[in-house]
């Protein structure tokens, strides 16, 4: 995908999330708010209910005291007869009462005397509520009663004469009104269409809704559903000792909103759709100013890294990518600058690596000469042991020739060749080297590596790693020992392991064993052998390391490919570019 394309679908995608996080957010807030309002619209439903009953409360009251303190209307209600007091009482409360209330009179025992107006007026036999009510004389008493499937909202007041022995209980008077469907009609039409429900034992008396709506709805409010399409208020029934009957439920329904969200969407939707379609023409537009001037640079960089450090960007404007253009023609004369001043640099510090190396190589094979010199000047020796001396100081005198030449061939850039190798020998041409050394200190070295075991190698370099680890090995082992080499092949890696039975590392240099100058318990080390030891194996593609759980001695693995590693000859590869840098230079 061309960075034009990346460009434009980053846009896109970056537009579309954008308005997709505008839209949801917009969404939410809108519906919250509506939701937010709706409750509040349930809310309010519920205050002008309590506002719609108490006025009906308050009105039956004041109707009922009004009768209550006429003396004519008290006479009436004093003669016990039900035709007296419909002619008495009638016509007064038909002129200051409502069409849907009535008006029933008792005496204190609760036997109905006369019943007056109301579309639906209880045929109460016995007013059975009446004791209850009673406990709050000369009080009035309100409330709601169930009778016969049906509620009602009602008003108990006592009617007292004055006697002897002070006031006494003539009758009581009961108002109040029927709450069937057209009572809750008028609640609904007086709330802005909010929904009511009666309910009293578990059975719906009187609702805005049908019968069976009404339940579920009621049922789903109860148990608090989030699926429920309505704000919910509810407010207990209480009768006229103030004790709990019921409940009424108020109901908002949320379809409207749902509707009105529903647009806002669909609205949100084709904006959006349409943003989109403009934002990636606009895009496209900016995409071609853009990114021509990226894929120049991106051209340039890709001639830097094929090392064509005198490639240069046409600079064309004077804007941002103008002065990038102009920053990276400048990059490329500092990379020329820095790369020929690292090439000097490199080549003195590889110098000095590899002099430090060959100086610390050097002292075995010098140790070797000298002591076997020391031994011809010393000792009658037999021709065999004359011999193995010359042997000897042959190969230590060969191999201060090799370490001598791998020094000039890094000076004229050439460098060490890899060839299959023989494990085993490698092992046993630097266990030779050090076997005058480990019989005067009756060290044994063992080589149990096998003959079958052929992997690519730079052969001196290899037998430097040998003679280091065997050598410090020896070394440690002054009152004798024995010195242990292992190979096993592991898939397509070959585990090196040297183990030695002389007093082990220190702990406290076991962290820092690989670095250079970090030695132990040797008074001429310089504390380069190991260090420069794993860096031959890393430059063959393997890795050396120390066993720090070994109970008796010291234990050295390293492990090496069967294979040629692409790294192999790292550091050689690198002077030969240095030398090579330098000679052009």
């Amino acid at each position: 995908m061309t960075l034009r394309r990346k460009f434009m679908l980053a846009a896109s995608m970056a537009t579309v999330l954008l308005f997709g996080i505008t839209g949801y957010i917009v969404q939410r807030e809108a519906l919250k708010t509506t939701l937010s309002g709706i409750e509040d619209e349930a809310q309010t439903s519920f205050a002008a209910y309590q506002s719609i009953w108490k006025s009906r409360a308050e009105r039956l009251a004041a109707i009922s005291q009004v009768l209550s303190t006429m003396s004519d209307v008290r006479a009436a209600f004093g003669t016990r007869d039900e035709a007296t007091i419909r002619d008495t009482a009638g016509e007064i409360w038909r002129r200051i009462s409502d069409e849907d209330a009535f008006f029933v009179v008792s005496d204190p025992l609760g036997h109905p005397i006369a019943t007056l107006g109301g579309k639906t007026v209880p045929q109460w036999r016995t007013l059975g509520f009446l004791p209850e009510a009673a406990r709050r004389f000369p009080k009035q008493a309100s409330g709601f009663r169930v009778e016969n499937g049906r509620l009602y909202q009602i008003a108990v007041t006592p009617v007292y004469v004055d006697s002897g022995r002070g006031p006494a209980l003539l009758d009581v008077l009961v108002t109040g009104y029927a709450v069937d469907p057209l009572t809750v009609q008028h609640l609904k039409e007086a709330t802005g269409g909010s929904d009511f429900v009666f309910r009293t034992g578990g059975q719906v008396l009187a609702s805005t809704l049908p019968l069976a709506d009404a339940r579920a709805l009621t049922q789903q409010a109860r148990a608090h559903d989030s699926r429920l399409p309505y704000a919910a208020v509810m407010t207990p029934l209480l009768d006229v000792e103030g004790e709990r009957i019921g409940e009424l439920w108020i109901f908002r329904s949320f379809s409207n909103a749902l509707e009105s969200i529903g647009r806002l969407r669909r609205d949100i939707f084709w904006i959006s759709l349409a943003a989109i379609v403009i934002a990636l023409a606009l895009t496209y537009a900016m995409a071609r100013n853009i990114v021509r001037p990226v894929e120049r640079l991106d051209r340039a960089a890709a001639e830097i890294i094929r090392r064509n450090y005198d490639h240069r960007v046409e600079v064309e404007s004077h804007d941002e990518l103008g002065r990038l253009a102009e920053t990276f023609n400048q990059m490329c004369e500092s990379i020329q600058s820095a790369r020929l001043e690292l090439i000097r640099q490199e080549r003195i510090a590889i110098i000095g690596r590899l002099s430090s190396s060959l100086v610390h190589d050097l002292r075995n094979p010098l140790a070797s000469i000298y002591g076997g010199a020391e031994i011809l000047v010393d000792r009658d020796l037999d021709p065999s042991q004359v011999k193995r001396l010359a042997g000897n100081i042959y190969r230590a005198s060969r191999r201060i020739q090799e370490l001598l030449q791998d020094l000039v061939n890094v000076g004229r850039g050439q460098t060490g060749e890899i060839e299959m190798c023989r494990l085993r020998e490698v092992a046993e041409a630097a266990s030779e080297t050090l076997a005058l050394i480990a019989d005067s200190q009756k060290v044994t070295i063992r080589n149990d590596v096998s003959e079958a075991i052929e992997l690519p190698l730079d052969r001196s370099r290899m037998e430097r790693v040998f003679l280091n680890l065997v050598g410090n090995a020896v070394e440690a082992m002054p009152d004798g020992g024995e010195v242990r080499i292992g190979a096993a092949v592991n898939g397509a890696t070959v585990t090196v392991d040297i183990a030695d039975t002389g007093p082990g590392v220190a702990p406290q240099v076991r962290a820092h064993l690989f670095e250079p100058f970090v030695s132990d318990g040797k008074k001429n080390g310089l504390g380069l052998g190991l260090a420069l030891a794993r860096h031959t194996v890393i430059d063959h593609g393997g890795e050396m390391w120390v066993d720090a759980d070994v109970p008796l001695g010291a234990r050295f693995l390293f492990r090496l490919p069967l294979v040629a590693a692409s790294g192999t000859g790292t550091a050689n590869a690198a002077a030969d570019e240095i030398v090579a840098g330098d000679r052009k230079t």
